[in-house]
């Protein structure tokens, strides 16, 4: 008996991996965070699958359904939204997990972040002008930040920034970053990106807190910022320059310039 963690990625049934697509269809019993997992993918369990919502449990519950089913000999299928790498709780589940020496793999999908950028048509890192992304959050509820992640520490490399699980407190976001990107910078709230009602909403970090107060979003939404977002700052790297040599391109610099 193995529980599978399975990431279903931003919301398209289409964009699961071909791997947690599989598991699904041929494990007898898949709990999946119904709050967020879009229905469509779950047709990809087995008629006979036995579905259960874990949104209103709580970790000792969802434990109680893993040793009941290691008892039962029946592999599980624990589906999650995104990628398991990061705020999934994955972790805790795992630890549980060993307590009771029962086997599990993981299984990745495709992150919110990259699902935003494709909706954008925006490559999140430019040559010469960012390099990094920071997925990062604020503090809430549920668990503080460290002290030393903050956003202002984050903008003050000027990379570009993938701030999750924090639309609910916009204004305070913008308050923070201003000083560091400035009112121009390039912002992009994201919402269910790849669902049928997916929204995207471009403006500028000066811009984006009102706009979005007439029409809020108060779930899952990904807030983007940062220069990458500008379109014109688009710059051709190295690696497609005719007179960059790398070693598949088996050509000399002399030949390459003549093609050129």
């Amino acid at each position: 008996m193995t529980v599978h963690f399975i990431g279903a990625g931003p919301g398209a049934a289409d964009l699961m991996t071909l791997r947690g697509r599989d598991l699904l269809a041929r494990l007898p019993l898949c709990l999946y965070a119904g709050s967020i997992i879009p229905r469509d993918v779950l047709g990809f369990c087995g008629p006979q699958t036995r579905l259960v919502d874990t949104a209103p449990l709580c970790l000792d519950e969802i434990e109680a359904i893993f040793v009941q089913a290691h008892h039962d000999g029946l592999d599980v299928a624990r589906l999650h939204s995104g990628d398991l790498s990061i705020y999934s709780a994955v972790a805790e589940q795992v630890a549980r997990l060993n307590r009771h020496n029962i086997p599990y793999t993981l299984t990745p999908g495709v992150p919110a972040y990259a699902a935003s950028a494709s909706l954008l048509g925006r490559e999140l890192t430019v040559p010469g002008l960012v390099q990094s992304l920071v997925l990062t959050r604020i503090s809430g509820r549920a668990s503080a930040m460290p002290e030393a992640e903050t956003l202002e520490a984050f903008a003050a490399t000027g990379a570009t920034l993938a701030i999750h699980l924090a639309i609910h407190r916009l204004d305070e976001v913008v308050t923070r970053l201003l000083p560091f990107y400035g009112p121009t910078c390039p912002v992009a709230v994201v919402a269910r990106a790849s669902w049928p009602d997916e929204r995207c909403v471009e403006a500028t970090l000066g811009e984006i807190a009102a706009i979005m107060a007439v029409e809020p979003e108060t779930r899952t939404a990904l807030i983007l910022v940062g220069r990458a977002l500008d379109p014109s700052m688009a710059r051709e790297s190295a690696l497609y320059d005719a007179h960059y040599q790398r070693r598949f391109r088996g050509r000399d610099e002399s030949s390459t310039r003549e093609v050129v």
